[in-house]
């Protein structure tokens, strides 16, 4: 809006109209039941699942259908039995906080990659990186408090959150904004605003869900989640400099590891019950 340009009845009722309808259509949902860990925090969801999991089956394809093209989709035999293997052990634990997943279209691969990385898109589309395996000498246990935590992820929602925290902010910035007269600047700055106190904190937040679920998935799975430990432990070596705390989308390794040792601990009783089956 210019300066000096009155903030008109029509346009102000047209953004309240469009507030109100996103508040409406935001629901609170119960993506998980808590486990041992005690994840059970509320969510609120503007974006629907159903809307998530299509784009993300769609943006999948993609992936797989570029590396394919490049020669990199699951080159080595070896490592993509070991991935699909861990998978095949941790899926059948998501029952636990969701058993609507037990039925999802799980999908496993592995991508030749220098990235040291790993990830489960919504609805069970998982891709492991060959960097993450071969820089790290990742030990099955390591790998499987990688996948565990990124299956986290996808059981409870994470990115529907994050888009619908997203889709929330935009709707109250631009109103406010708008019923200010701030225009664009004002919303980029309502923007700073929000990932300051808000998106990043949130952010930190959910990886802390995916660390504590990824625990229990790999002890009920029979992976020793003290590895979640040593894992981070050799994450940090690798990485760099972190940014300051309040600026990540991660929490420290220090915090990270302080948190994992303490859920390592509590879901050791899961895996011990694991092992002792497994012996039968």
């Amino acid at each position: 809006m210019e300066a000096g340009v009155p903030f008109t009845p029509i346009i102000k009722n047209s953004v309240l109209a469009l507030a109100v309808v996103g508040l409406v259509a935001c629901e609170t949902v119960q993506t998980t039941q808590g486990g041992a860990v005690g994840v059970d925090r509320k969510q609120s969801m503007l974006v629907s699942s159903q809307e998530m999991e299509a784009q993300s089956s769609k943006e999948y394809a993609q992936v797989l259908a570029e590396a394919k093209g490049k020669g990199l989709l699951n080159r080595s035999a070896a490592q993509t039995q070991r991935v699909k293997a861990i998978a095949n052990r941790l899926i059948p634990q998501t029952g636990v906080f969701r058993p609507d997943a037990l039925k999802w279209n799980w999908e496993v691969n592995v991508l030749s990659s220098d990235e040291t990385n790993a990830w489960c898109m919504p609805g069970g589309k998982i891709a492991v990186y060959t960097g993450l395996i071969d820089k790290l000498k990742i030990t099955d246990d390591e790998l499987a408090a990688v996948m565990g935590h990124e299956i986290a992820h996808a059981l409870r929602e994470h990115a529907r959150e994050r888009a619908s925290q997203q889709m929330g902010a935009n709707m109250a910035i631009s109103l406010g904004a708008a019923l200010l007269g701030l225009g664009d600047v004002g919303q980029q700055g309502g923007q700073y605003l929000y990932m300051g106190f808000m998106g990043l904190p949130n952010s930190r937040a959910n990886e802390t869900e995916a660390d504590r679920i990824g625990v229990e998935l790999a002890a009920r799975g029979g992976y020793d989640p003290k590895a979640a430990v040593t894992l981070w432990k050799k994450m940090s070596a690798l990485g760099g400099e972190e940014p300051m705390k309040f600026m990540s989308t991660h929490p420290s390794s220090a915090d990270r590891i302080a948190d994992l040792t303490v859920y390592a601990q509590r879901v050791e009783p899961l895996y011990q019950q694991t092992q002792q089956t497994r012996k039968r």
